[in-house]
C-alpha cells in the first residue's frame, strides 16, 4: 500500500462550479506543513467519520464530561487508573480510528519533544528535556499521554527556574542548533488498516477526552486541558530564538494565563496538534535554510544569510 493514497479531493479533476475546499487548502501555501502532513490532515478533515459522526459525538462527550464531573465528586481525589486508561486508549487506537490519525497522534509525540529539545539547547541556560518518541501504538500504554502533559509543564519550570537563577531571559543565540529537527521516521502505511479503523482523528479525541476526565485524578486532567494553554508560551520562546515574532500567527489557543473550560479540550486538542505540525514545520524549514546559507524571510522568500 502507499503510503500516502491520492485522496478523492485531489483524484478528482477541479470543477470550476463546485470546487473542493479541501484541494484549495492542500494548495494553499501560507501555512507550513509539509504535502505527506498535508495530505494526512485534509483527508482525515474530509473523512465521512468527521462529517456525519463527530456532530453527533460532540455534544455527548460534552454531556459525559458534565456527568462524570459529578460523579467525581464522589470518589477519592486520588482516584486513578491511569494504566487501564492507557491500555484502553492504545485498543482503541488499534482497532477504530483512522491510519491517518493514528500517524498524526504518533507524530505529534515526536514533533513536541523535538520542539521542547530546540527550546533547551538553544536557551542561554541549556535545559534538558525527556523526550518521547513511541514508534507504534502499544508504546502509549506507559501513560505516554500522562507523561507528555507532565513534560510540558515540568520542562516550563526547569527553563524559567535557571533563567530567573542566572537573572538571563531568552534571546536568539549567535548561532541556532537545529540538530535535533528531523522526521520521526513514522511511516502511514505501518499504521493499523482494518476494515473497522475508520474513526477521524477529531471524533476520536472527543470520544477519550470522557474517559481521560474519569480514570484519572481531577488534577491530572485538569493539567493535562490546560497544558493547551501553553501552546502561545512555546511559540513565544522559538520565535524569541530565531527573532521572528511573526510566526506566532500560527498559534491559537488562547491567553495562557486565562484557563478555558474543559467541555471544549478536544476541539482544542486538534488545534494543538496542528499547532505543534505547523512550529515543528517551521523549524525544520529555518533548519535547511541554514544548511544551504539562507535566511528565512516570510514575506519574500529566502534570502541571502547575513
Amino acid at each position: 500500500m502507499s503510503p500516502h493514497p491520492t485522496p478523492d479531493f485531489l483524484a478528482q479533476p477541479h470543477d470550476e462550479r463546485d470546487p473542493s475546499p479541501w484541494r484549495a487548502l492542500y494548495l494553499d501555501q501560507s501555512t507550513p506543513l509539509p504535502d505527506d502532513v498535508k495530505v494526512a490532515w485534509l483527508t482525515d478533515s474530509s473523512s465521512k467519520s468527521r462529517q456525519f459522526l463527530l456532530p453527533f459525538l460532540r455534544p455527548l462527550a460534552r454531556t459525559f464530561i458534565i456527568l462524570f464531573q459529578v460523579v467525581k465528586v464522589f470518589v477519592p481525589r486520588n482516584w486513578s487508573h491511569s494504566g487501564l486508561l492507557h491500555r484502553f486508549l492504545a485498543w482503541g487506537l488499534q482497532h477504530f480510528v483512522s491510519p491517518e490519525a493514528n500517524w498524526l497522534i504518533l507524530r505529534h509525540f515526536h514533533l513536541g519533544s523535538q520542539v521542547l529539545a530546540f527550546i533547551g539547547a538553544n536557551s542561554p541556560v541549556p535545559v534538558t528535556s525527556n523526550p518521547l518518541a513511541p514508534m507504534n501504538i502499544a508504546a502509549l500504554k506507559d501513560d505516554l499521554f500522562l507523561k507528555h502533559d507532565l513534560n510540558l509543564f515540568n520542562f516550563v519550570i526547569r527553563l524559567n527556574t535557571a533563567l530567573r537563577a542566572q537573572g538571563l531571559e531568552l534571546c536568539k543565540p549567535d548561532h541556532v542548533d537545529f540538530s535535533m529537527i528531523r522526521d520521526p521516521g513514522l511511516r502511514l502505511e505501518d499504521m493499523p488498516h482494518g476494515k473497522l479503523n475508520f474513526l477521524d482523528l477529531q471524533s476520536a479525541i472527543e470520544l477519550f477526552t470522557p474517559l481521560y476526565q474519569l480514570m484519572l485524578t481531577d488534577n491530572d486532567f485538569w493539567r493535562a486541558a490546560n497544558s493547551l494553554q501553553l501552546d502561545e508560551t512555546i511559540g513565544i520562546y522559538t520565535a524569541t530564538l530565531l527573532a521572528a515574532p511573526e510566526h506566532l500567527v500560527l498559534v491559537n489557543n488562547k491567553h495562557p494565563l486565562v484557563p478555558l473550560s474543559t467541555l471544549r479540550a478536544g476541539y482544542r486538542l486538534v488545534i494543538h496538534g496542528l499547532s505543534t505540525e505547523m512550529l515543528h514545520s517551521l523549524l525544520d524549514r529555518f533548519k535547511r535554510a541554514q544548511a544551504v546559507g539562507v535566511a528565512v524571510n516570510t514575506t519574500s522568500g529566502p534570502t541571502p544569510a547575513d
